[in-house]
């Protein structure tokens, strides 16, 4: 009897076993859930997806970044609203044409002329000018003039570089006269745009008292900071003139009384200044490159000198200023010789220069040329 039923059970558990196997087999082919696999290669392939797509961004910004840095040069894709704003406003129809063929123009002289800190500093040049500089301005100090037949307050200006420590603060004095004679010429050249402007007013009384002097400084700085988010305004010649005028007329009356150390000091103060207001236009510190290189000259130091020429000959070259390149490039072949420096280049510029049937070269020296200016 025992025998019987171990026999009759053992294939018993072994059809148990199969209809079971059965039965999961089935209830897994017929599940209506995708098996997790597929959702684990979904979201493998989406990652490999977001990955690659992040990988060609970065190799697209690595590829613009390093062609700003090996072509400098090219600003075809730049908007033409700013390329008409970055050529100097005083340009003649010749030098309007050249500005279109910037580009053959840099790279025909570049190759031949500059050398590399030259083109380094060139570049440098080229990029500032489609970066946004954005200036502060402070007016930390008043004082009080009082003479016999006038009295009245001065305000130290000091225009400040942000984004950075600025090394370089230079501090100029004007007196509310001349900001309001400012606000008369923008307002004849831009009055639509700075209807909304106000400029600050006097009081009838009390003009000299410290709280009056404390609040109007206030404004005054307020005023200046509203005038430049104006593109208009601050690149317009009375925005800068009002930074640098008289101190550059000045400068020009010391150099031509042979007083050259204390013209020098003034025309470096106002170089600082003109390459935070004019960065947009390089030509402006031109003529006080020039200026500054004749009192080093004057004042026999020459290595000092050549080196301002060679800061100012690339604008020089690239804006096609024939005004100072003969005279510029003169200056540096004569400091050239004085140093021993090898100036064989500079002098074959300076004979392509002399026989270019484009323009009319100065013939004057350079002394001869900046002692003209503000007379």
């Amino acid at each position: 009897m025992t025998h019987l039923v171990n026999i009759s059970s053992e294939p018993l558990s072994t059809t148990m076993r199969q209809s079971k196997i059965s039965q999961l087999v089935c209830t897994d082919r017929t599940d209506p859930r995708p098996p997790r696999t597929n959702k684990t290669g979904l979201m493998l392939r989406t990652i490999e997806y977001i990955i690659g797509f992040l990988f060609a961004q970065k190799a697209k910004l690595e590829c613009i970044v390093m062609e700003e840095e090996l072509e400098p040069h090219d600003t075809k894709t730049v908007d033409a609203k700013e390329e008409a704003s970055s050529a100097p406003e005083h340009c003649s129809p010749q030098q309007e044409i050249s500005f279109s063929n910037v580009e053959e123009a840099d790279v025909g002289f570049s190759a031949s002329c500059l050398t590399t800190a030259e083109l380094q500093q060139h570049w440098r040049a080229v990029k500032q000018e489609f970066r946004s500089v954005k200036l502060l301005f402070d007016i930390p100090t008043t004082r009080i003039i009082d003479r016999k037949i006038s009295k009245y307050v001065v305000y130290q200006i000091v225009v400040i570089r942000s984004g950075s420590y600025d090394f370089e603060r230079v501090a100029i004095e004007r007196r509310y006269s001349d900001f309001l004679h400012l606000h008369q010429e923008l307002l004849q050249d831009f009055g639509e745009e700075m209807e909304d402007i106000v400029m600050p007013r006097k009081k009838m009384t009390g003009n000299f008292s410290e709280e009056n002097i404390a609040e109007r400084r206030v404004a005054l700085r307020d005023y200046l900071t509203q005038l430049y988010s104006l593109r208009c305004v601050r690149k317009s010649q009375a925005f800068q003139a009002f930074f640098t005028h008289k101190e550059l007329k000045t400068s020009y009356d010391l150099l031509r009384g042979g007083r050259f150390s204390r013209a020098l000091e003034g025309f470096q103060n106002v170089l600082v200044l003109q390459e935070k207001l004019s960065s947009h236009n390089p030509t402006l510190v031109v003529a006080t490159l020039c200026a500054i290189l004749v009192c080093q000259r004057d004042l026999e130091d020459f290595d000092t000198a050549f080196q301002t020429g060679r800061r100012a000959l690339p604008a020089v070259r690239r804006y096609e200023l024939r005004q100072y390149q003969g005279p510029l490039l003169k200056a540096l072949v004569d400091l050239g010789y004085s140093l021993g420096l090898p100036v064989a280049q500079l002098q074959d510029e300076l004979t392509r220069v002399q026989d270019s049937p484009i323009g009319q070269v100065s013939e004057m020296s350079l002394k001869e040329l900046v002692v003209q200016e503000f007379v």
